[in-house]
């Protein structure tokens, strides 16, 4: 079974989703569950009833979701690597060469991955297209809108 990798920060993340998920939401879909059996014992039609056992399946197929990334999580320390060549864990600044605006992003495993805040993943086309290419270089990358071009402008290992 592949690894999966992903920043401290990442992991420790999808591990507080979890405690989160077992911890509270689990006991609270089950209460929510036992007084809905309560107020209406004909359960086809309590409709209460029908949403908490929905919720509660949603619930447990993301907590088997999480034990499963977890459980394939290779957690890479972004602090200890350095250099002026983007690989996982990078931040980047990049120079669209077309409108020359600047946009800085880190590489981050699939999991962590959230574009409005500036993670992209590691398996992305643009990460594809950046990784392996020094502070410098100009990057095509193939997008859904069109091709672009971006220029490495800076490579950073942040925390």
């Amino acid at each position: 079974m592949p690894t999966i990798p992903m920043t401290a920060a990442g992991h420790a993340a999808l591990q507080d989703e979890l405690a989160n998920r077992i911890r509270i939401t689990r006991p609270h879909l089950a209460e929510r569950i036992q007084q809905a059996i309560a107020d209406e014992p004909n359960l086809v039609e309590n409709s209460e009833y029908q949403a908490a056992l929905t919720e509660q399946g949603v619930n447990e197929a993301r907590i088997a979701e999480l034990e499963i990334k977890l459980a394939r999580a290779e957690v890479i320390d972004v602090s200890k690597l350095s250099g002026e060549t983007v690989k996982f864990g990078a931040t980047v600044t990049l120079t669209d060469q077309d409108t020359g605006q600047e946009r800085i992003c880190q590489i981050v495993g699939e999991p962590e991955a959230d574009a409005a805040r500036g993670k992209i993943s590691v398996s992305s086309p643009i990460a594809r297209a950046l990784i392996g290419k020094p502070k410098g270089a100009v990057v095509a990358v193939e997008t859904p809108g069109g091709d672009k071009s971006y220029k490495i402008e800076q490579v950073r290992w942040l925390p």
